[in-house]
């Protein structure tokens, strides 16, 4: 029974029982481990050193897991609380970002399949959607957390493999149109086509696939306003859930 110790985050928790919970974590380098945290609810003075700081959904720290080969669970047997992303609290729309962002890497990251650049993504999301990593809470501009966001989805669909294509029509090879206003883009081709609106293709701004372009190549988004960066995030959002197919719950927070 090999025991493995990692960074992680919180992607699920529910109560298994009045003193354990079943804990889902994305971790760096083992990927995405279902684990049983037995025990983990009691305040004994034993038990509270084992997971100082408790397990929540959405925190980070360091975990040190037994994984049987031969069950789905792990058994976590130790939780060192590094961050509890408090800031998260103090803000609704960074807190259902956040879910989003937990919910997303859940269903689309396999279990034990290491992805350590969507761990780094979802960190680095949960950082800054709530402003923690430029001021106290709230107190971010609002098109900060939607630059977060986009940067989040851009980077995950990038680890998965789902980069979209962006510089040609992704159908063709062939050059788009640059004098026209809009262009089409096609999940099942993955990226940009022909605005011909025909097939399995939604209409996008030119400028929206600019912005996009702009997080490809990691430019400085703050120059972008709240709109332009929501009509990014609900393509690339609408994209993701072509590729699930299935519309998560929490993708209402992006699309609505």
């Amino acid at each position: 029974m090999p025991t493995i110790k990692d960074n992680a985050v919180c992607v699920r928790l529910r109560d298994w029982s009045e003193s354990s919970q079943i804990v889902v974590l994305m971790t760096e380098h083992h990927g995405k481990v279902a684990a049983a945290a037995k025990g983990a609810k009691r305040t004994t003075p034993s038990t509270m050193a084992k997971f100082s700081g408790g397990v929540e959904l959405l925190t980070a720290g360091e975990a040190v897991m037994i994984v049987k080969p031969s069950t789905e669970l792990a058994q976590l047997i130790e939780w060192d609380l590094v961050d509890a992303h408090w800031h998260l609290r103090r803000n609704l729309r960074a807190y259902q970002l956040a879910m989003y962002g937990a919910d997303l890497v859940h269903h689309i990251v396999q279990d034990h399949d290491a992805h350590p650049a969507t761990y780094h993504a979802l960190r680095r999301l949960l950082s800054e959607v709530g402003g923690a990593g430029g001021g106290r809470g709230g107190d971010a501009k609002p098109q900060a957390a939607d630059a977060a966001l986009l940067r989040f989805q851009w980077d995950v669909l990038v680890d998965m493999g789902s980069r979209p294509v962006l510089d040609r029509d992704a159908q063709t090879g062939g050059a788009i149109d640059a004098g026209s206003p809009t262009v089409g883009f096609s999940a099942s081709a993955g990226g940009v086509v022909a605005d011909t609106g025909a097939g399995d293709r939604w209409r996008a701004r030119r400028e929206t696939i600019d912005l996009l372009a702009a997080v490809e190549a990691d430019d400085d988004l703050s120059g972008y306003d709240a709109e332009a960066l929501d009509r990014a995030n609900r393509l690339l959002c609408t994209y993701l859930r072509s590729i699930l197919d299935r519309q998560l719950p929490t993708m209402d927070y992006v699309l609505k």
